[in-house]
C-alpha cells in the first residue's frame, strides 16, 4: 500500500515563497507522481508532475515560479514555489501512481488517473 503524506503549507504574502513536502512510503520504480491543488469552488487542478524517467511537466500559471523534483533516497517529492502570488492559495495534495504519461497530470480531469493521493496542506498567499 502506497501512502503519501505532505506538509510545508503555510501562509505567506505575495511574492514569497515556499516549499511542499510529500513524503512516499514505499518505494517506486516506475511512476508518475504530481502536486495537485483545490481552491474552495474549484475543480481539483493538476500544477506539476513528474515520471521515473525525470519528465516533468507544469500547469501554465505556475511555469517559471513552481519547480517540481524527487529524492529517491529519501522517498520525498518537492514542490519550490516561488514568486507565490494570492491566486496559488489552494489545499496542495500530492499524487502518485504507476507509470503513465506525465502530461496527464496537467490535463483536464488529470486527477481520476491517480489512485494514491496525501491528504492534502494548505497553502495561503495574502495580498
Amino acid at each position: 500500500q502506497v501512502h503519501l503524506a505532505e506538509s510545508g503549507g503555510g501562509s505567506v504574502e505575495a511574492g514569497g515563497s515556499l516549499r511542499l513536502s510529500c513524503t512516499i512510503s514505499v518505494e517506486m520504480s516506475s511512476f508518475c507522481m504530481g502536486w495537485f491543488r483545490q481552491a474552495p469552488g474549484s475543480e481539483r487542478e493538476g500544477v506539476a508532475g513528474i515520471d521515473s524517467d525525470g519528465n516533468t511537466v507544469y500547469a501554465d500559471s505556475v511555469k517559471g515560479r513552481f519547480t517540481i523534483s524527487l529524492d529517491n533516497a529519501k522517498k520525498t517529492l518537492y514542490l519550490q514555489m516561488n514568486s507565490l502570488k494570492p491566486e496559488d492559495t489552494a489545499m496542495y495534495y500530492c499524487a502518485a501512481d504507476g507509470f503513465r504519461p506525465v502530461s496527464m497530470v496537467v490535463a483536464v480531469n488529470g486527477r481520476n488517473g491517480f489512485g494514491y493521493w496525501g491528504q492534502g496542506t494548505q497553502v495561503t498567499v495574502s495580498s
